[in-house]
């Protein structure tokens, strides 16, 4: 949770695996995409920083954040993925549209990792503004694909060495 507290950005690099041998997949929504592309922008750099050649990393673009769900389907049965990244982001509107989508892709989402032997991981943004998304897509927060990016190379190292180190 990004908060006063906690920025998404930080970590202790020396408890995250070496990436050099994993593929991931990271499917990103088109609506937002000035946040949605700076999220998966972080995620990116971050696989790569920390071993993950370019080759190795799939993006796969969806229209909005309920698709995420089916577009990360896609893309683990098309390539042979050690984990799958979903970047999304939903501002709260006028409407109850926000809590429908928000229940929907979180849904999907949990149900990817109880069918696939693969950790999907939840790079989706749930604010009640623009500025909030901002803030947490390399603004004052942090960038939220830099934790998920973390948090999927982390559950790979979990998956292949029994811990996450």
């Amino acid at each position: 949770m990004a908060t006063s507290l906690k920025n998404l950005s930080s970590y202790d690099p020396e408890k995250v695996p070496d990436a050099s041998g994993m593929k991931f997949g990271i499917v990103v929504s088109e609506w937002n995409e000035e946040v949605t592309a700076a999220l998966a922008e972080g995620a990116v750099n971050t696989l790569k920083k920390h071993g993950c050649p370019q080759e190795s990393i799939f993006v796969m673009p969806v229209p909005g954040s309920f698709e995420l769900t089916y577009g990360a389907r896609l893309i683990a049965e098309k390539h042979a993925l050690d984990a799958v990244i979903a970047i999304g982001c939903v501002v709260r509107g006028e409407t109850r549209h926000f809590d429908f989508i928000c229940q929907g892709v979180t849904h999907g989402i949990a149900e990817l990792n109880l069918e696939y032997d693969i950790p999907f991981i939840f790079g989706v943004l749930t604010t009640e503004n623009q500025q909030q998304a901002l803030d947490r897509a390399g603004g004052k927060h942090g960038n939220k694909g830099d934790e998920a990016a973390v948090t999927a190379i982390k559950m790979v190292g979990l998956k292949t060495n029994g811990n996450a180190r």
